[in-house]
């Protein structure tokens, strides 16, 4: 297995840990938990891409790993008051619906032809820094100041564009594959 593949490994392993640190809240370990898996999710982008090790395996266990992380720390902070209940439901019906999609189009054909645009990679970038915002306030006493509402509705506005690009991609994927019958 290569390395970016054990990262991602890593990354989802550290889904019930994180979890179960937010429940107790001993919200300065989890912080330091999260942060590390938000690190390792552009560390083993980097390493696939440039060090030649991108595998199919990988294509699919990195979206899984972010995906898994992000919905459980977010139902997570939902569940101890810390995010906003718009953000958990955006962020998790999004997940979910990519999730959904995916596995419609596998079923339809040879697997999905996705592949994350820009916003996508923003979102997720946003939705990793606010959780480490919300995490640092709670668990460290970080000040967000102005930023940390900010960073809440760039992931709001990220999750819905992100979100509405995959249901226009999805929908005309799909109307091409009806046509084709």
């Amino acid at each position: 297995m290569s390395l970016p593949n054990l990262i991602s490994l890593a990354r989802l392993l550290a889904v019930p840990l994180v979890v179960y640190l937010i429940l107790k809240s001993a919200y300065d370990w989890a912080f330091w938990v999260f942060f590390v898996a938000g690190v390792s999710d552009a560390v083993d982008g980097y390493i696939a891409k440039h060090m030649d090790q991108e595998t199919e395996l990988g294509a699919y266990l990195d979206p899984l790993a972010d995906k898994v992380l992000l919905v459980g720390v977010y139902i997570t902070l939902g569940v101890q008051g810390l995010a906003d209940t718009l953000i958990v439901v955006l962020v998790v019906f999004r997940d979910l619906m990519i999730v959904g999609g995916v596995l419609l189009l596998s079923i339809y054909r040879d697997g999905p032809r996705m592949h994350p645009v820009l916003v996508s990679k923003c979102n997720t970038a946003a939705q990793i820094l606010f959780a480490v915002i919300v995490l640092g306030q709670a668990g460290l006493g970080f000040d967000g100041g102005q930023f940390e509402p900010a960073i809440r509705y760039l992931v709001i506005a990220t999750t819905i564009l992100s979100g509405g690009w995959y249901l226009v991609v999805w929908g005309r994927q799909m109307a091409n594959m009806e046509d084709a019958k």
